[in-house]
């Protein structure tokens, strides 16, 4: 397979994909019909999210074509050259996946070889459920499973901000209840900034801050950039 899975799409002071631009450059270098996926998006229509895309992307030499303008969208999927899924709201995302029948179609062909891009909702997806989502439950997401690309769980934009006077939960303190109800599984805090490309079994990790790891019954694990990313994919 090949995966490049980016926590998120801006970085406070910058402008859209603007950190992640070389990366995505390199990954989809060369491919001429990239399907877009664009139903994160929840305040904003699927078409003006595929014009902001577009007008990042031609930047790098590409285009996208955007799911939702297909009559077939199976078949879009199964012909095209990559696939990329934008950020926003997952639980909207889901429930659009469901709708269309394409968590199957693209689960196979990304395993099959076809190139996938996602950042935030869109890495979240990747995974083999939705449910280490930050985002709002404002839709019913009609089953939380999802591709099942990676045998982990990713929580994007993840933080150990704690925020002064409030009371809530800290972003690792939900990961954690989330591993007592699921303890099979292993959380990856993806950081801002940070990403993981998966091509030819291996992981490389893009990032300049710690990855953090999340297994039930363990201490959360801090993980420079620098180390051997491989293990992941064998949880």
């Amino acid at each position: 397979m090949h995966l490049l899975l980016i926590s998120n799409s801006t970085m406070a002071g910058e402008p859209f994909l603007e950190y992640s631009k070389d990366e995505i450059a390199r990954f989809l270098s060369g491919r001429q019909n990239i399907v877009f996926i664009p139903y994160a998006a929840v305040t904003f229509s699927f078409d003006d999210f595929e014009a902001k895309v577009n007008r990042r992307f031609r930047d790098f030499g590409l285009s996208v074509k955007s799911i939702h303008r297909f009559e077939n969208q199976v078949e879009a999927v199964e012909t095209a050259d990559a696939i990329v899924v934008g950020g926003g709201n997952t639980w909207n995302l889901v429930r659009h996946l469901h709708q269309n029948g394409l968590i199957e179609p693209v689960r196979r062909c990304v395993k099959a070889g076809t190139p996938y891009v996602g950042w935030s909702a869109g890495a979240n997806v990747a995974c083999p459920t939705m449910q280490t989502t930050n985002d709002m439950p404002v839709v019913d997401p009609l089953g939380f499973d999802t591709f099942g690309l990676v045998p982990f769980q990713i929580n994007p934009h993840y933080t150990d901000r704690q925020i002064e006077g409030h009371g809530g939960e800290t972003r690792e303190e939900r990961i954690l209840e989330y591993l007592a109800a699921n303890p099979k599984s292993t959380v990856v805090g993806l950081r801002e900034g940070c990403m993981l490309n998966v091509e030819g079994g291996h992981v490389r990790y893009v990032g300049k801050n710690n990855l953090r790891l999340f297994i039930n019954g363990r201490q959360p694990i801090e993980i420079e950039p620098d180390e051997d990313f491989d293990f992941l994919l064998k949880f």
